[in-house]
């Protein structure tokens, strides 16, 4: 869907300069003419700036963030099925057996039976972890819901702030092309006054294609670079959620409520596009094999 509102924004600007009596001559001589040297300039400082102010890191996951123009969300509907179903038996075993029939499960998660029934889950590597350091802590005894909730939301908050920074980082980008595009013009009026001599016609051309930098650097920030931040930003919150429905299972569950009460917590916490209804999840943690 994405695609095709970035397919809308080209269509309604060209459609549009049409619609105002706009000459095709315009596009074809002074328009695309220009747009080679302005888009070096514009793109390739806001890069050069964007290389300069982050990490190698940062710039690594920016890379792998453009996945949000085709999978805004991080997780769909049966992940969360999954999750939940994982929460059940986690608990159903702690509940019957005690939290240290869990040690050989979160010792060695990449082995355990209980995390390869649900391959999803088992390689989410992140979740996993933040799964199993949590059961340690509480099998070591610390079982306080108030305290595991404090660490918890830290914890999420790091992981939050981690996975912001890939749309924060467009979103510098954005702000400043405009400004960039400001320079390209600047650089085609100097280039316009070294030609202050020649006819009208020449000179008409020569201050177009100077305008064309002001026009690339407004159009692409607030048409293309800033949308892409903010779909960032969008799958990132789909990122973090996934961990407070963890939170909010393992809390509601030391705070004592039943296995699958706890899981209806996290259930309930989950937004109305993912969250699976209560008889459809009823319906597979009934089908589950009993913990062991």
């Amino acid at each position: 869907m994405k695609f095709v509102g970035i397919i809308l924004v080209v269509v309604c600007t060209v459609g549009g300069f049409f619609a105002g009596h706009g000459k095709m001559s315009v596009i074809t001589h002074i328009v695309l003419p220009a747009m080679l040297g302005e888009m070096i300039i514009i793109f390739g400082i806001a890069v050069s700036a964007f290389i300069i102010a982050n990490s190698m890191e940062v710039i690594k996951k920016t890379m792998s963030y453009f996945k949000a123009l085709s999978k805004p969300h991080a997780y769909k509907k049966d992940d969360y099925i999954e999750l939940l179903s994982v929460l059940f038996m986690v608990f159903k075993l702690a509940r019957t057996k005690g939290w240290l029939a869990l040690e050989a499960h979160i010792e060695k998660p990449e082995e355990s039976s209980l995390f390869t029934q649900f391959p999803g889950f088992a390689h989410n590597h992140h979740a996993l972890i933040f799964l199993c350091d949590y059961l340690r802590i509480i099998s070591l005894g610390n079982d306080k819901p108030h305290e595991i909730e404090n660490l918890m939301d830290q914890e999420i908050e790091n992981f939050k702030h981690h996975e912001e920074h890939p749309g924060h980082a467009i979103q510098t980008m954005a702000d400043g092309i405009p400004a960039l595009g400001i320079v390209a013009a600047v650089l085609g009026v100097i280039k316009t006054m070294a030609s202050i001599s020649e006819p009208p016609e020449v000179l008409g051309k020569l201050i177009g294609g100077a305008l064309v930098g002001t026009f690339l650097g407004v159009w692409l920030s607030y048409s293309f670079i800033a949308p892409i931040a903010g779909a960032m930003k969008e799958r990132a919150s789909t990122e973090v959620l996934y961990f407070l429905c963890i939170k909010v299972g393992i809390i509601a569950f030391l705070s004592g409520a039943a296995p699958q009460v706890a899981v209806e917590f996290a259930r309930k916490f989950l937004p109305h596009d993912v969250q699976p209804e209560f008889l459809e999840l009823e319906e597979k943690l009934n089908a589950l094999p009993a913990p062991g």
